[in-house]
């Protein structure tokens, strides 16, 4: 044991949960809630977001339990609490298998079960599927794994109605495609951590080009997944407009970064589309919430 080790502070357990993916989770989760037709009593709402945060919060202390020897290697999960030595790995599985049981049983008996069955799914995926089985395993991993951060406005939405529509899988598949992007583009100029950690994460796998035109093709899926909330009448022309401007900037930095060669010219092409991709999604949820507001004041 090192010195000072386990001398685990509040905001260390609060590290364990991954409280920024958290909060993008809320955010996406709240949006299918508000979305969902007939509406939901305010606290019961409140109730069932606070569900999926902790179901949330539960699935990163299960994969940082699993991942402290990866963690211990690569520069920008060195100091999570875990592998600096402030908290013990069984702490975190214990604290991540309490908050999953919790948040699934209390957002089945506030809400539906359905929503609390999709939210037990979405904590199984992230720990289990991803984590343990496709993480290290194969250079897939992002893609068939990201699937468990698009889960949220799906519980959302059925948290409301009990059901799944067409709309909520819409709003999961901008989601799901969005994430291969996203991770690629950090995976091109953080090649050297994961080569550490032995992650089979894309470009160590298949080399830059296959990322770059992999990251390229699913950018236009994901443009033309943002498109069909517009063509199928879910959403207006408020939404439509954000998504065409933002989705072309979008496109344009992946195109930047497919046309790169040189390594500094494409790692900082790589950069530039991650920190454009959190805005991004941000801003297409956030066209969401605006288009449905105007919609209900009968402004359009």
């Amino acid at each position: 044991m090192r010195a000072g080790a386990y001398e685990a502070r509040v905001e260390d357990y609060v590290a364990l949960l991954k409280p920024r993916v958290m909060s993008l989770v809320v955010f996406t989760a709240f949006v299918g809630l508000l979305l969902a037709p007939g509406g939901i009593n305010p606290f019961v709402g409140a109730v069932a977001i606070l569900c999926i945060a902790i179901g949330a919060g539960a699935s990163g202390a299960l994969n940082m339990w699993y991942d402290s020897d990866i963690d211990a290697v690569m520069s920008r999960t060195a100091n999570r609490p875990i592998p600096a030595g402030r908290i013990e790995r069984d702490h975190a599985l214990v604290l991540g298998l309490v908050l999953s049981s919790f948040s699934v049983c209390l957002l089945g008996l506030a809400t539906n079960w359905l929503a609390a069955g999709l939210l037990a799914f979405t904590v199984f995926f992230y720990a289990v599927v991803y984590t343990v089985w496709l993480k290290r395993s194969t250079p897939q991993n992002i893609v068939i794994g990201g699937a468990a951060g698009a889960f949220p406005p799906m519980i959302g939405w059925a948290a409301v109605t009990g059901t799944i529509s067409l709309e909520s899988v819409v709003l999961f598949l901008i989601i799901f495609l969005w994430t291969p992007p996203h991770f690629w583009a950090l995976a091109l100029y953080k090649q050297s951590d994961y080569g550490a950690a032995n992650i089979p994460m894309l470009p160590n796998v298949a080399g830059e080009r296959v990322t770059k035109i992999q990251i390229f093709v699913y950018s236009l899926l994901l443009v033309g997944s943002t498109l069909i909330p517009g063509l199928t009448g879910f959403m207006g022309p408020v939404y439509s407009v954000v998504a065409i401007a933002s989705g072309a900037g979008f496109v344009w930095l992946a195109w930047a970064l497919l046309r790169t060669s040189e390594t500094v010219a494409m790692k900082k092409a790589g950069r530039a589309l991650f920190t454009y991709s959190l805005s991004y999604l941000a801003l297409i949820f956030l066209a969401l919430l605006a288009d449905h507001a105007v919609r209900l004041l009968g402004w359009l």
